[in-house]
């Protein structure tokens, strides 16, 4: 069954959208994915988490991807750093194949996945001291990248001495300390609040500006996804495909006032239509369980 064309309100974008994504697809291919797959054995049977999957992402790209429970995004990105092996297809970064973990990508988690007996700066020093830097050398880097999310008055802190929000920068920066080719980020402000998770994204997006970096972003969060992409590929479920590659055309740089845009609303509109068709709650047994009474009969809320 074939997917149904992007709404009219989205297709039409102006002269500046189209000449900026004319200008992004100039650039140097930084990661490439062909036919991937991904295929587990379970006791019963065999289960295809990822089918087909192609996309390319561009030199200082942001790309988010998104997609219903069970899509298999996590999977994929699991992938993408080397943590997992795919049963079909390639991913090349840089033209070379990625069979494994490697310096040239970095990896954030929705947790926090930093070593608490470690400080700040530690926790932003181990990488480049794992990969044969000196003392001071990997102090120096640590420093730089602590001032650049604004964490430098933190460096001698511990994790649990910070909020989660500060955590996650203190993620970042020491993912972004190897200095990768591409920063994949698994959800990374899931377990955060709103007001939290709103800084984070201003800031993640201020970081974006300053490094040479392409990001490949995991979310469930649609405005987020809008908020922070150029490009959204969205994966459908069971098995997860490739359903559309969406150019988003809110121009940057962005605003939480854009969010009432018309672009934004359109494009919201779209994910929201491929995301939750209008079949999907007849395809699906939403029927509830059984009540149980607890309150006297003649005590109503209603």
């Amino acid at each position: 069954m074939q997917n149904p064309p992007p709404t009219q309100s989205y297709l039409v974008q102006t002269d500046a959208v189209r000449e900026r994504f004319g200008r992004l697809k100039q650039r140097d291919v930084i990661l490439e994915v062909r036919r991937l797959g991904k295929r587990f054995v379970t006791r019963g049977g065999e289960v295809v988490a990822l089918k087909g999957i192609d996309f390319k992402a561009y030199r200082r790209e942001f790309v988010c991807i998104i997609g219903p429970s069970g899509c298999g995004k996590s999977t994929l990105i699991r992938i993408l750093a080397g943590l997992e092996t795919q049963t079909e297809g390639e991913v090349l970064l840089d033209g070379q194949s990625v069979t494994g973990p490697g310096r040239d990508r970095g990896m954030v988690f929705q947790g926090y996945t930093l070593f608490p007996w470690l400080t700040v700066k530690q926790n932003v020093m181990f990488g480049r001291r794992m990969n044969g830097a000196g003392r001071w050398e990997a102090e120096r880097d640590a420093l730089q990248w602590l001032d650049l999310v604004g964490l430098t008055k933190f460096a001698n802190a511990y994790p649990y001495q910070l909020s989660g929000g500060m955590n996650q920068r203190v993620a970042i920066a020491r993912a972004l300390a190897n200095q990768p080719r591409i920063l994949l980020m698994d959800e990374p402000f899931g377990a955060l609040d709103a007001q939290t998770r709103a800084k984070m994204q201003s800031y993640l997006l201020e970081i974006w500006k300053n490094v040479d970096i392409t990001i490949v972003f995991i979310t469930h969060d649609l405005d987020e996804a809008i908020f922070l992409a150029d490009r959204i590929l969205v994966l459908k479920a069971h098995p997860g495909e490739v359903q559309e590659l969406i150019e988003v055309p809110v121009p940057r740089p962005r605003s939480l006032a854009q969010s009432s845009s018309p672009e934004f609303r359109a494009t919201r509109a779209r994910l929201d239509e491929l995301i939750h068709p209008p079949t999907a709650a007849s395809e699906e047994d939403i029927s509830l369980p059984p009540i149980i009474r607890m309150t006297d009969v003649n005590d109503n809320v209603e």
